[in-house]
């Protein structure tokens, strides 16, 4: 990962970021509340990043499915989803949580779901670093 520049350039690129994040309208939810949702199994988790990313480390409970498998991924039968990934296919009203490394992927995972008629979604983080480790908020849906 990237380090984040100091000074006037990470305040800029802060700003970016979350003007980026602002005009995509993502749903998104804060570290307290993710903890709330795993913990009350409201909730699923999704590491949307490549399976060599994810190797490298993840988040405990999420399930790895690359950005670029999820769209047919969500489509599969409950069986055939669960015979490739080793869990139980999302129900439609389920809570939905993305996350990758910087936030494109997790944003990409967000919009699919909701083509795909999922209800419940949300980019839980936009980093696996910096909202992991200190709970920043961003906008909730």
């Amino acid at each position: 990962m990237l380090p984040v520049p100091r000074g006037r350039a990470g305040a800029e690129l802060l700003k970016l970021t979350f003007a980026v994040r602002t005009m995509a309208g993502e749903p998104t939810v804060s570290l307290p509340e993710l903890r709330s949702l795993l913990a009350s199994g409201r909730a699923r988790l999704f590491d949307v990043r490549s399976r060599e990313e994810a190797a490298a480390g993840t988040i405990p409970g999420a399930l790895n499915i690359p950005v670029s498998e999820l769209e047919s991924a969500l489509q599969m039968e409950p069986a055939a989803f669960k015979a490739l990934y080793f869990a139980e296919k999302p129900k439609l009203e389920e809570n939905l949580i993305f996350f990758c490394q910087m936030g494109k992927r997790g944003l990409q995972a967000t919009q699919l779901a909701q083509r795909l008629g999922y209800k419940e979604y949300g980019l839980g983080l936009g980093t696996m670093k910096g909202p992991i480790e200190n709970g920043s908020r961003k906008k909730v849906r």
